[in-house]
């Protein structure tokens, strides 16, 4: 490998300065070419792991946003690799070769016994190694962002899942049930289960936020990033938003599920109007970051002015 690889990464950045493209994928073609073998190991090692998280993950409610985040962060990583190409240079062989020692027994054992949620995370990490060992460590701090955004297209292991969603789905339910009690519905329930009239509903995850706090917390980080990288101290109060308005649109989201099972049934309520109801609720969660962003403007103007004077 040598210095090689440097080399290919510290030609001037093409075209006009800010501007990007077809022409700043040169440097990478001209990897692929030069380490043709590495590519095909890497393909082999990511399209067998990608199609089990997309067959296992992004067809369900919680994995959606997937495919979403996938594109996203590929132009990211494009967007930000022609800015920092230039500071390109060979990673060191003996921290790659113990990182691998490290990380490829753990990704072979998962990838054995099939558990998808470990498996992804580890062959990221392989991929990780292997930039490290190409470019070094400069151009993947300078792109830290994408490189953590990309997490978001893997399923969190179920023991995260479980200790998020379960104190969540039970406070939405018995808020729900307690807000309903108070207005004269004939509503009870204990834990997750909800009975309204003749009616029992069991607020699944789903159901609950989890897939709205992921998917919301992709899609409104990707917007911080792009529209206030700059201000660091507002992309944090922003990120910090995130949680309580999918909470909200969740708790929206469980109210409306009771009202549409009190009204029209069990079948509608699990039917057409079910998936509806999650739709709604996460557009008008996005809709509810970029409002909070909109109110908030003052104080982004008097933070850049803070850190400006600084």
């Amino acid at each position: 490998m040598g210095h090689r690889t440097g080399d290919i990464t510290r030609r001037a950045a093409a075209g006009d300065a800010g501007r990007y493209g077809w022409n700043d994928l040169l440097p990478l073609r001209d990897a692929l070419v030069r380490h043709w073998l590495l590519a095909i190991g890497a393909l082999i090692l990511i399209l067998p792991t990608m199609y089990g998280v997309a067959s296992e993950n992004w067809s369900t409610e919680q994995g959606a946003h997937g495919p979403i985040v996938l594109a996203t962060a590929l132009w990211l990583f494009w967007r930000r690799w022609s800015e920092v190409r230039t500071l390109a240079r060979p990673g060191d062989t003996r921290i790659a070769a113990l990182a691998y020692l490290i990380v490829a027994p753990v990704y072979v054992m998962t990838r054995i016994i099939n558990i998808i949620e470990v498996e992804g995370f580890m062959m990221y990490g392989l991929l990780l190694i292997t930039a490290y060992w190409l470019v070094g460590f400069a151009p993947l701090r300078a792109m830290w962002f994408p490189i953590v955004y990309v997490l978001f297209i893997f399923p969190p292991p179920d023991s995260v899942v479980t200790m998020i969603t379960q104190p969540l789905k039970i406070g939405i339910s018995q808020t729900a049930i307690d807000l309903l009690y108070a207005l004269g519905y004939p509503i009870a329930g204990s834990g997750v289960t909800i009975i309204i009239g003749q009616y029992q509903l069991l607020i699944a995850a789903a159901c609950a936020g989890l897939n709205s706090l992921i998917s919301l917390s992709a899609i409104g980080l990707f917007y911080i990033y792009i529209r206030h990288n700059a201000n660091w101290r507002y992309a944090l109060l922003l990120m910090l938003a995130i949680v309580p308005v999918a909470i909200m649109a969740n708790f929206i989201r469980v109210i409306a599920l009771i009202m549409i099972t009190h009204y029209l049934g069990d079948e509608a309520a699990q039917g057409f109007l079910h998936n509806f109801s999650g739709i709604t609720m996460f557009l008008f969660s996005v809709l509810g970051i970029f409002g909070v962003d909109a109110l908030a403007s003052p104080l982004r103007h008097r933070l850049a002015r803070t850190g400006s004077a600084a």
